[in-house]
């Protein structure tokens, strides 16, 4: 059992990132409770999604809000992804790299079929901003980060920010 009310925003290079999160066998009350928080942190650190490993979470459960408000935002759970259409270059961040954003290339479209926290499966067809968000907490859900995705030029770049966030880490957990 998960203690939800101790769920934080997780930064690199917590291992729960780069591990395969876990399917969600059950849809409880925890599970709810769980999205509920995600919610909350996804909104009170501005950003416009939220995979369960930046919870500190290694399950496969997301939440997106593309305009970044509780009301809009929704809960993804098993989530599966089909990109496709062409792919294009666009500027991405992460909550858990804070500081280090890069040029990202995805496919403009995508189809997402999840499970709500209703219990039942929904697909749902996604381009612009809304793609490359479901693309990215996808990732998350693989252990793949933007820094995984960045060019050699901007992972160079990156260099020393991921070193500061390793310092970081290490002396957090000491």
């Amino acid at each position: 059992m998960m203690d939800v009310k101790k769920c934080r925003i997780t930064h690199y290079p917590s291992p729960v990132l780069g591990e395969k999160a876990k399917p969600v066998e059950k849809i409880d009350e925890n599970i709810a409770l769980l999205a509920e928080k995600m919610i909350e942190i996804m909104v009170d650190t501005k950003g416009v999604g939220l995979a369960g490993p930046q919870a500190g979470v290694g399950l496969r459960i997301f939440v997106a809000s593309p305009d970044g408000s509780r009301e809009s935002a929704k809960v993804y759970i098993n989530p599966e992804i089909s990109p496709s259409g062409s792919t294009e270059v666009g500027q991405e961040g992460c909550l858990s790299l804070p500081g280090i954003y890069g040029n990202i290339t995805r496919c403009k479209k995508c189809t997402i079929k999840a499970t709500g926290l209703d219990g039942k499966e929904f697909a749902e067809e996604a381009e612009g901003l809304k793609a490359r968000i479901f693309q990215h907490e996808y990732d998350h859900l693989e252990g793949t980060l933007v820094a995984d995705r960045l060019s050699t030029v901007a992972r160079i770049s990156a260099r020393k920010k991921l070193k500061k966030l390793r310092q970081q880490h290490v002396e957090q957990n000491d």
